[in-house]
């Protein structure tokens, strides 16, 4: 019995925020002092680094789990599956329902619930629950889904990955431009036709010096009478966490799975920031003492932003769509799938396709 991704979808919002709509932002410090740099100088430099020229944001109708129903449907459409045979929808997300123009995120019931009431399914036996593991929380989801199946426990599962982060940045923090909306969703199921399969995965969670490193934190406009919290991080901390923890991670699972580091054709890595994701990589295999293959790491950080955990299953759907220029996977290509974030969390997955 192979475990296999059998379907994928994703929902990609509608409204394109390029970086000049940030040009006439007043950008402060942390603690609330103006910034050193003109605009013009900030947004290049950020471009320079996160390799993001502009992010997409949801209508303000649609909400997380609007986004992962909207996602989920297609996966459940390219599967060929009944939805009624879902044994459990596991939904990753890291601040619930956020209403455009609200402040309180809303997780009752869980954005997995929501998502089943959407579809319609009746069946009582699909089980619905929620996944908070930062940016890794889809290819956790996925493990998890790998571990009931294997157990016996569900034959079909829907893991999906979704955000609306615009929902929660701090205008004044230059951070926010990382942020963005979006969804994936995929179906993971036992195959008996020797397609595709769950070679190996690792999990870890950082949470001694390293578990605030992303936090919700106040605004840093001190003038503001408001309360609210934001998402908040300790970027260079992050930077060297993800540099110096992930390439092992990586290569731990690839050893572990049985397969050669020259049998990997596509490594799917959480679009965070570009040139920490080739930092990652390089790093990666420099490990196995090899150059990084041309065309192994497709991207797409560059339109979509960092939409936290569905960066991963978004990218994934894309390029089996033939959606990203020069990418595609075929059967039997060794993928590798990993992401590091909140928590500090990091995992990875190998997968045969």
């Amino acid at each position: 019995m192979n475990i296999a991704i059998t379907g994928t979808g994703a929902y990609i919002p509608t409204i394109i925020t390029p970086n000049e709509n940030f040009w006439h932002h007043e950008f402060l410090n942390s603690d609330g002092s103006n910034f050193q740099y003109p605009n013009d100088v900030i947004i290049d430099k950020f471009q320079a680094i996160t390799g993001i020229d502009e992010r997409r944001y949801a209508t303000n109708d649609l909400n997380a789990s609007d986004l992962g129903f909207l996602a989920a449907q297609k996966a459940i459409k390219d599967a060929g599956i009944d939805k009624e045979q879902l044994d459990y929808i596991i939904f990753a997300h890291n601040f619930g329902d956020v209403s455009y123009g609200k402040c309180q995120a809303d997780t009752l019931p869980s954005l997995a619930t929501r998502v089943k009431h959407h579809l319609r399914i009746k069946n009582p036996r699909c089980v619905a629950y929620d996944v908070l593991f930062g940016c890794p929380g889809w290819i956790e989801g996925v493990i998890q889904a790998k571990a009931f199946i294997k157990s016996g426990l569900a034959k079909k599962c829907l893991v999906i990955g979704g955000e609306t982060l615009s929902r929660v940045v701090d205008e004044n923090d230059r951070d926010s431009m990382i942020y963005s909306d979006g969804a994936g969703a995929t179906i993971i199921e036992a195959t008996s036709n020797g397609t595709g399969n769950i070679l190996g995965h690792t999990s870890a969670t950082y949470a001694n010096g390293e578990a605030y490193y992303l936090f919700f934190g106040e605004g840093y406009d001190k003038s503001s009478k408001n309360d609210r919290r934001y998402i908040k991080m300790h970027g260079r901390k992050i930077y060297e966490f993800a540099v110096t923890h992930v390439p092992q991670a990586m290569k731990d699972c690839v050893d572990d799975s049985g397969v050669s580091i020259n049998d990997v054709k596509k490594i799917f890595i959480h679009q965070a920031n570009a040139k920490m994701d080739e930092a990652i990589v390089k790093r990666f295999y420099k490990l196995y003492d090899l150059e990084v293959p041309e065309d192994v790491v497709p991207m797409n950080i560059s339109k979509l932003g960092n939409n936290s955990v569905a960066t991963v299953p978004i990218l994934l759907d894309m390029v089996k769509s033939g959606e990203l220029e020069n990418q595609h996977i075929n059967k039997g290509d060794v993928l590798i799938f990993a992401s590091v974030g909140a928590g500090m969390n990091i995992n990875a997955l190998v997968y045969k396709y």
